[in-house]
């Protein structure tokens, strides 16, 4: 199953909702805003991309202005700070099984289906 995490209030990620809706391709949304994430489930979602944890924090937000700007952290670290700050999370991550993206462009898909 393809799972989606969403946040329905971004633009990126309706449109990447969107294009899985486009496609047919069936789904399973985690609005993980909501979903009360933990430390290791961050860490297993972002190794799933591939990336570094700071590679998918969004550093427009005002928290990571505030107090994460200029600043270096372990990827331990960041997990903890991602799960207590999940807006920092970019979105949205798109996983099917043991891989994943970030769904921007929503095109990027289609690397892991």
């Amino acid at each position: 199953m393809i799972k989606i995490y969403h946040n329905p209030r971004c633009a990126k990620s309706r449109a990447g909702l969107k294009y899985l809706i486009d496609n047919s391709i069936e789904h399973e949304i985690v609005e993980y805003l909501k979903a009360n994430l933990t430390a290791n489930d961050i860490e297993s979602l972002i190794l799933k991309t591939g990336m570094k944890p700071v590679d998918l924090v969004r550093n427009q937000e005002d928290y990571y202005k505030k107090n994460l700007k200029g600043k270096n952290f372990s990827n331990k670290e960041w997990y903890e700070i991602i799960a207590n700050n999940p807006k920092l999370l970019h979105r949205p991550i798109v996983v099917v099984e043991n891989q994943a993206v970030l769904a921007q462009p929503p095109e990027n898909i289609n690397k892991i289906i």
